[in-house]
C-alpha cells in the first residue's frame, strides 16, 4: 500500500531542495527523520514536514514505521512569482521568486514482498519474443532524366530522329 504526501507552493526554489531529497533517498523513513533536522539547509524543514505527513498517513491505516520504505520523493516546479528592481535609464531587472511542490510516497515494505511472491514468473515460452529488426529497403528511384536536364544536343537530336 501506498502512503502519499504533498506540500505544495513552498516558497522556496526546487533547485535548492533537490539536493536535500537526493540524500534522503538514500536512507530508510526512521533515518531520514533523524538525520533531517541536523541539516543545515532551509529546505530540510518542508522535506521533514512532508515526510512526517506521509508517516501519519500510514499510521492511520495501522502500518508501522519501520515498514515504511521511501518509494518516490520528488520536488517540482510551483508558480512563479515575478518582481522586479529598478536600475538605471529607467529600466529594471527582473527578479523570479520560485515556489515549489513536494511529494512523498512511501510504501510498507511487508506488502511489497507478499506482492512479489504471489507474482507468477513467466516462464521462457511465454516471454516475449525478441522483436525483429526491421529491415530498411531503399527504394530505388526512377532516373527519368527530365527535359530540363538534357542538354539541348540532345533534344536536338531526337526531334531529327522523329522527323
Amino acid at each position: 500500500m501506498e502512503f502519499i504526501a504533498e506540500q505544495k507552493y513552498i516558497r522556496l526554489s526546487p533547485k535548492k531542495i533537490r539536493p536535500i531529497l537526493a540524500e534522503v533517498k538514500k536512507l530508510s523513513v526512521e533515518q531520514a527523520l533523524q538525520v533531517l533536522p541536523f541539516v543545515a539547509k532551509r529546505g530540510a524543514y518542508f522535506v521533514e514536514k512532508v515526510i512526517k505527513s506521509a508517516v501519519a498517513n500510514a499510521r492511520q491505516k495501522g502500518v508501522e514505521i519501520s515498514n515504511l520504505k521511501i518509494k518516490e520523493i520528488v520536488a517540482n516546479e510551483g508558480p512563479v512569482l515575478k518582481r522586479g528592481r529598478p536600475v538605471s535609464r529607467g529600466q529594471w531587472h527582473p527578479i523570479k521568486k520560485r515556489m515549489s511542490h513536494i511529494r512523498v510516497i512511501l510504501s510498507s515494505a511487508e506488502e511489497e514482498k507478499t506482492a512479489k511472491e504471489t507474482k507468477p514468473k513467466l516462464q521462457d515460452k511465454e516471454k516475449e519474443p525478441a522483436r525483429e529488426k526491421k529491415t530498411v529497403v531503399k527504394k530505388e528511384s526512377n532516373k527519368v532524366a527530365s527535359k530540363k536536364s538534357l542538354s539541348k544536343k540532345v533534344i536536338r537530336k531526337r526531334k531529327e530522329d522523329k522527323a
